[in-house]
């Protein structure tokens, strides 16, 4: 997680907020939630209505208007769930987690096609101010290098997540946010905590799902789906999986999600075309899992001085923000599709599974668990096979998928020329609970890497 905020600098950091899920321990699987939080504690409500700062991002083959500036920015969380994960399940001092994460800051990370082809979608952003042209070049770099960041991750090494929330990281933050027209406070940051919430979970094909619960969406979504298929038995083919992924959207007050919507909570969350989030899935030599997905929305463009923090754009995200705007009460957990999974076996960790992607996270994690499960594949032809999602009646296709089939099913569809990093970026790490024999695979639609470290 903290060599990402250097790999991945425009999709995480300790400005972001994300889930973890960890399975395999003693006792049940559990999330720790320490997503991004809206803010406003202690703040005069009263006042002029904050603004928003439209950026128009180009696609391509479409555009779409994201908004930073200081007022997108919500409660970091990525600090707080690092120092709650390192309390429950940590077994080295986290200096030595940080130190190589610091090093690459102050050395440089090459810039490869995945991460350049981010900064050319979000130069608009990262243009936005003159400390973000100053952090990121105002371009695409050949490096990417910070020292100030750098000297945030030791500083999270030294003395764990407290500074970000109650001493000088915290006060930087606040301080150069407020004449910026941020809402953020010190009250917001001082009562942050990332919080321990129990999985979601359904029975699929003898196996026991476990995935985020609300009030993120996806995860409820994921699981609707796979006790839809569950029921219809198997293996699904194109048209049965859009069958089931359309109903997971369109019938959420099935008994299946009955009650696990917080109140009033909107149930209807879009997704960007974007999606800049990241994950990581990792299985360890005793079958112990972690799945954790982490976002920065686009980025608001806002860099802290002198820590290297590029500070979330989640209260601007329209899709995250369905009711409008800023009307959410200062603390409530902002929603999500992130959706960090485990497939247990037996009660044994069998398949970790994680995507980036925005609304195509639900379809990405659902299409890989059926590959392993209904088809048999490993872990790399399953996320390397071909994709689909259904969105508000349109099924997207990537080639390799029966497009007229669907068609003939009465399902208008968008194919692509080619995989895209539009359908999502699994990572993922299949097990055999009978040898303990592990398998990575890195989505290639999204730059994506497997590593074994002895």
């Amino acid at each position: 997680m903290l060599m990402s905020w250097v790999a991945e600098p425009l999709l995480t950091g300790p400005g972001a907020g994300g889930y973890m899920l960890v399975a395999g321990f003693a006792g049940h699987p559990v999330v720790l939630d320490f997503f991004v939080a809206a803010p406003g504690a202690g703040r005069d409500a009263s006042g002029p209505r904050p603004e928003l700062t439209p950026v128009v991002v180009n696609f391509g083959d479409a555009v779409q208007v994201f908004n930073c500036g200081a007022a997108s920015v919500g409660v970091p969380g990525c600090p707080a769930g690092i120092g709650a994960a390192m309390a429950r399940w940590g077994t080295r001092r986290l200096a030595s987690l940080a130190a190589p994460a610091a090093v690459a800051a102050r050395d440089g990370v090459e810039v490869n096609a995945a991460q350049g082809h981010l900064f050319d979608l979000l130069e608009a952003i990262l243009g936005s101010t003159p400390e973000a042209v100053r952090e990121f070049g105002g371009g695409r770099p050949a490096r990417f290098a910070s020292p100030a960041l750098a000297e945030t991750i030791e500083l999270l090494g030294r003395e764990g997540a407290d500074p970000f929330y109650r001493g000088a990281v915290a006060d930087a933050i606040v301080d150069w946010l407020a004449p910026r027209g941020g809402l953020l406070t010190r009250e917001d940051l001082a009562g942050y905590a990332a919080v321990l919430r129990a999985p979601v979970w359904t029975r699929y094909r003898g196996r026991t799902v476990v995935t985020n619960p609300p009030p993120s969406a996806g995860g409820t979504l994921i699981a609707l789906a796979l006790a839809l298929l569950d029921r219809a038995g198997g293996p699904p083919g194109a048209v049965e999986l859009a069958a089931a992924m359309r109903r997971a959207q369109d019938e959420r007050t099935d008994a299946f999600v009955a009650g696990l919507d917080e109140p009033g909570f909107a149930h209807r969350f879009l997704g960007s075309r974007l999606g800049a989030t990241t994950h990581i899935s990792v299985v360890d030599g005793e079958g112990r899992a972690c799945s954790v997905t982490c976002t920065n929305g686009e980025g608001s463009g806002v860099v802290v001085p002198g820590t290297g923090i590029h500070l979330n754009n989640i209260m601007g995200e329209e899709d995250l923000n369905p009711l409008g705007f800023h009307v959410f009460a200062p603390g409530r957990r902002m929603p999500s599709m992130m959706a960090p999974t485990v497939v247990l076996r037996d009660g044994e960790v069998e398949l970790v599974v994680g995507s980036a992607g925005s609304n195509r996270i639900r379809s990405a994690i659902l299409l890989t668990i059926v590959g392993v499960v209904d088809r048999g594949l490993d872990a790399r032809a399953a996320v390397e096979a071909p994709r689909i999602h259904y969105e508000d009646g349109t099924v997207y296709v990537e080639p390799g998928i029966d497009a007229d089939a669907l068609a003939a099913a009465g399902h208008e569809v968008a194919p692509f020329r080619a995989p895209n990093l539009f359908f999502g970026g699994v990572q993922a790490v299949q097990r055999d609970p009978a040898t303990g024999a592990v398998l990575g695979a890195g989505d290639p639609r999204r730059g994506g890497a497997a590593v074994a470290v002895p």
